[in-house]
């Protein structure tokens, strides 16, 4: 998928694409997310458009595979944010978590990925650490 104008909706759901994922995915405006639900937005609009770079350097160290994150014949159709939990002031962890389910096509069919994602800050930024499929565990 080619990057939207700045002006066209935001592939996460939001609002137009350069006041929403936009603004961080073009990093000649240095802008970091402020929040871990914001990180997870720009996340979900680095796979739609393929942005390795940005999912990459949003990876937390301790947890960031190698080589290449997205792949071919995947079209990504939307997003859900079920929920949204920052840490409690008093949190040392810093952690977050966000639960999403992410609607994509691939092989001709469609499918469902819901995740309860952490994130953990690392060098004063959001980082993805890991996440979890409550479907799976059934």
């Amino acid at each position: 998928m080619k990057r939207p104008a700045t002006t066209e909706p935001c592939p996460c759901g939001g609002n137009r694409f350069g006041d929403c994922c936009g603004r961080f995915l073009d990093r000649s405006q240095g802008l970091r997310p402020a929040s871990a639900e914001e990180l997870m937005r720009s996340r979900y609009c680095a796979y739609v458009l393929r942005d390795e770079d940005w999912l990459q350097r949003t990876w937390h160290s301790r947890t960031r595979p190698e080589g290449a994150l997205t792949e071919d014949g995947v079209t990504w159709l939307g997003l859900e944010v079920r929920r949204s939990v920052l840490p409690e002031p008093d949190d040392a962890t810093g952690m977050a978590t966000v639960e999403f389910v992410a609607r994509y096509r691939a092989g001709g069919r469609g499918h469902r990925l819901h995740e309860i994602s952490r994130f953990e800050r690392e060098d004063g930024e959001w980082r993805y650490l890991d996440g979890s499929f409550p479907e799976k565990k059934k």
